[in-house]
């Protein structure tokens, strides 16, 4: 999977400008981005504040670790 150009606070800025009333195209048109890459952001990080998405984003580093432990593992098996 390719990493994103955006930090998840700047995704969840996004988020929060369409919540506030600006246009899925305006918000999608300045970021830079696809509708369909705003609608998948907006159900993965929709609602999170920061405490949430520092505690999704050390959980998806671990993940990450242990994939790549598993990984080395059946290399050596």
């Amino acid at each position: 999977m390719r990493k994103s150009q955006f930090t998840e606070s700047q995704i969840v800025a996004f988020i929060r400008r369409h919540e506030q009333g600006e246009s899925v195209v305006d918000v999608c048109r300045d970021a830079g981005i696809s509708q369909g890459t705003f609608y998948q952001w907006k159900s993965k990080y929709s609602g999170m504040d920061s405490i949430q998405l520092k505690k999704l984003k050390d959980l998806e580093f671990e993940v990450l670790r242990y994939q790549r432990l598993v990984g080395q593992y059946l290399d050596y098996s």
